[in-house]
């Protein structure tokens, strides 16, 4: 029975994050067909931002309403908005509506936005949910929240990028010269896609049956006697529903509500008893908060909006690894955390410096695009793939060490560690959508078309 639960657990985490990690990865693949193109990810990127309405009706329904949003229903309600948010996605991804004259893909932005309002209210559901069960479960469940990154990723691995390559396409025109009308050839060269291993279809019916394995999961872990009986006997009744939004970040302050990791905020697990209260004086805490507001905005809004930018001027395969392997390496971030956590602030300044550094590095390719350094050679391939990596790397660590301390400090602490790491998420977002889509900050072009100087 107790490895039944441990598996239901993790398999219900699998489902909090995994529709929103598995957009980001398929993207590369979407914008070679959608017509948003490169703008896409800072589309996604807003979507996401928009999508905290989700928890933030739960949070303030139980403030005020305490009691009158039933915890399994609620639950109950997003994960099936997210398997059937899912499913027509898998066939209505690619459909297009015109709009002021412009081709859009509004039914994949319209999905997109159920998909994050599944995933950001789970934020503020599935750990609550999860209290009342034993301490070990909890930190199953958190296992599987890092799988929710780890496994689309694993997936797109598989699937491939799809090879481009560059084609001679002929032109039939008529040219008109001393009164004489001559048919000639013109010669272009396209880009030409080969299709991935399997199609972006199958990735989301992939999907699907995993939000459908979060579900089933849910459905069998209330009908545990043990949940029911634990919650009597160790919890308040006022507990283990959805009273407030301090109650969660005191389990998950690092949990990003948008795109992000979770994983205990000690190597502890989080069914353990808080650490000794640890004093900061002001200054040491103004220093956290404005970390926390500033890497939220880099791996949140800024960074993510402009990924297209500083990745496809290297090729759809350059993309497609970029994604993947930042995606990956934000759990297993989380992971070392849980094996190896500090609470340096000198570490955590230099850990900051140096994912900012690997940010801007992305930034500056982006600026460049559609010719940036080192275009043509294997060289900055892998470094704009490993400068992603590392970047994603990094400042998850920093915000993992960011929960470690607050939760060693006070209750409320851990309270403005969530509302800074959204402050600066929605901050970044705002700060790079007008920059791509309105100002036209960042160029784009065809890859085989590109007139780069060597």
């Amino acid at each position: 029975m107790a490895l039944l639960t441990h598996i239901l657990a993790c398999a219900f985490g699998m489902g909090s994050w995994v529709a929103v990690n598995g957009l980001w990865v398929e993207v590369p693949l979407l914008v070679s067909v959608l017509p948003e193109q490169w703008y896409l990810p800072s589309y996604i990127t807003i979507i996401i931002q928009m999508a905290n309405v989700g928890p933030l009706f739960v949070t303030l329904m139980n403030r005020f309403r305490p009691g009158l949003l039933k915890e399994v229903a609620v639950i109950y309600t997003i994960v099936s908005v997210g398997v059937m948010a899912c499913l027509l996605l898998a066939f209505l991804w690619d459909q297009t509506s015109l709009i002021a004259g412009t081709s859009h893909s509004v039914s994949f932005l319209i999905l997109t936005f159920f998909l994050a309002l599944v995933d950001c209210t789970s934020s503020v559901t599935f750990l609550p949910f999860m209290m009342q069960l034993q301490p070990q479960y909890t930190t199953t469940f958190f296992i599987g929240e890092g799988l929710s990154g780890l496994i689309p990723a694993l997936i797109a691995l598989g699937q491939g990028s799809g090879i481009a390559s560059c084609t001679n396409v002929s032109y039939e025109a008529n040219i008109t010269t001393s009164n004489k009308t001559m048919e000639s050839s013109i010669f272009q060269l396209e880009t030409q896609y080969l299709p991935p291993n399997f199609s972006t279809l199958v990735f989301f019916l992939l999907m699907t049956a995993m939000m459908l394995t979060c579900l089933l999961a849910f459905y069998f872990l209330t009908r545990q006697p043990r949940v029911w009986e634990l919650s009597q006997q160790h919890l308040c009744p006022s507990n283990i529903v959805l009273n407030s939004f301090d109650q969660i970040l005191d389990e998950g302050a690092d949990r990003e509500l948008s795109r992000g990791c979770s994983c205990p905020k000690d190597p502890k697990g989080p069914g353990d008893i808080l650490p000794q209260k640890v004093t900061y004086s002001l200054a040491k805490l103004t220093f956290i908060y404005l970390v926390i507001a500033w890497v939220s905005a880099l791996t949140n809004g800024v960074l993510p909006s402009v990924q297209s930018y500083s990745c496809l001027p290297y090729g759809h395969t350059t993309y497609h690894l970029a994604a993947t392997l930042s995606s990956m390496a934000n759990p297993l971030a989380c992971i070392v955390a849980m094996f190896l956590p500090s609470r340096s602030l000198t570490l955590m300044g230099i850990l900051t410096m140096a994912g900012t550094g690997f940010g801007a590095y992305n930034m500056a390719i982006a600026v460049m695009s559609p010719c940036p350094l080192l275009q043509q050679s294997q060289w900055g391939d892998a470094i704009i793939v490993l400068s992603w990596v590392l970047f994603t790397g990094t400042l998850s660590y920093v915000k993992v060490m960011a929960g470690v301390i607050l939760r060693s400090r006070s209750h409320s602490a851990l309270v403005w560690y969530g509302v800074l790491e959204q402050l600066g998420s929605l901050l970044g977002a705002l700060l790079m959508f007008p920059l791509v889509n309105v100002y036209g900050f960042f160029k784009s072009a065809d890859y085989c078309s590109l007139l780069c100087p060597a």
